[in-house]
């Protein structure tokens, strides 16, 4: 059987110590630290910053040949004015706005940014899906 779980996403990035910075921006402050790696401790996940090259010699994958895929990370929150709160953090902290925080036709809040390396991040409020206490999402029964 395979676990439904993510336990771990790492992102490959071009400057460490400037997605580090970021990160450490929006208030996640690294959990420990190695050569060319970074890992910052997340509710029930870790998230890891490695260099995009190094990252392509751990998957034996020529260098240069990692490119950004079709994926949005997420986080949800329980008002609009915490995703509003959370997207000026983001942008002070260096991310690019792609669509600033707006009503969405199902019913939501959410905007996108794009950390320093392009990888982009939704920030929503979903009042079809409640959070936990510690900002964690469960999807509710049918």
């Amino acid at each position: 059987m395979f676990p439904k779980s993510i336990s771990l996403v790492t992102l490959g990035v071009s400057d460490l110590a400037r997605s580090r910075a970021f990160y450490a921006a929006l208030g996640w402050e690294p959990h420990t630290a190695q050569e060319g790696v970074v890992f910052i401790q997340l509710a029930g996940q870790v998230l890891a910053l490695f260099g995009v090259d190094d990252l392509a010699d751990d998957m034996k994958a020529p260098r240069g040949s990692l490119g950004r895929g079709a994926v949005t990370l997420a986080r949800n929150f329980a008002t609009e004015a915490e995703v509003d709160a959370a997207f000026a953090l983001a942008l002070d902290a260096g991310a690019s706005a792609l669509k600033r925080p707006e009503k969405v036709f199902w019913g939501g809040y959410s905007g996108y940014f794009a950390d320093p390396d392009g990888h982009v991040w939704e920030l929503a409020m979903n009042p079809f899906w409640p959070l936990g206490p510690d900002g964690t999402l469960t999807l509710p029964d049918a």
